[in-house]
């Protein structure tokens, strides 16, 4: 469970006069975005003509970039004003309790679904990480792992992401019966199988 929820709005933009030519567009609220990044997104350019549809189109396009949290566009004579809330950035991923997996391993799982440090923080992809830690503990058979995860804001528009586990027990396999063998005795059976009883500390996967 996220103790931080980060909220993402999509900010009404003020009224805008219908089919006036762009004169000019201006950034706000960036400081690690580069604005040719902002600018890409934007469905119009330095003498287009600006409407309520482009502005809404670049509201929604700003949006679905991932980058923001908050956006609005406004207009000031013929000048776009764009305003936008960056999403925080990861600044450290803390993980505490993983027994079952090496630290490398778990670092792996989290960079393939697109959370590490440095990177901009998405509640979305927090989730996708622990869905992802959860699956691999339960091909190990710890059905009963508890994955929970905490975001810390910090100065400088960062986050501390801390991901902590309670394992529980691996399932293991109490034993094994065989059922309608007769040329083969369950003895012979058992010896052509990988798995074992938990006595012998093979798990089930």
């Amino acid at each position: 469970m996220t103790a931080l929820a980060v909220a993402t709005t999509l900010a009404i933009s003020a009224p805008v006069a219908l089919g006036f030519t762009v004169k000019d567009i201006r950034i706000d609220g960036i400081s690690r975005t580069e604005p040719g990044t902002v600018l890409s997104h934007l469905p119009f350019r330095v003498g287009d003509e600006f409407n309520d549809a482009q502005s809404n189109a670049a509201i929604h396009a700003l949006y679905k970039s991932g980058l923001f949290r908050d956006v609005r566009i406004d207009t000031e004579g013929n000048v776009v004003i764009v305003t936008v809330q960056e999403r925080p950035a990861v600044a450290s991923i803390d993980t505490q309790g993983f027994k079952a997996f090496d630290k490398d391993t778990i670092r792996k799982s989290l960079n393939n679904v697109g959370l590490s440090e440095g990177r901009v923080f998405n509640p979305a992809t927090l989730d996708r990480a622990a869905q992802e830690l959860r699956r691999q503990y339960l091909t190990q058979g710890f059905y009963a792992a508890d994955i929970k995860t905490t975001v810390t804001p910090i100065e400088r528009n960062r986050v501390r992401v801390t991901l902590s586990v309670d394992e529980g027990q691996a399932a293991g396999i109490k034993s094994i019966r065989f059922i309608g063998n007769h040329v083969f005795d369950d003895d012979d059976l058992l010896d052509e199988m990988q798995l074992r009883t938990k006595s012998s500390w093979k798990f089930l996967s």
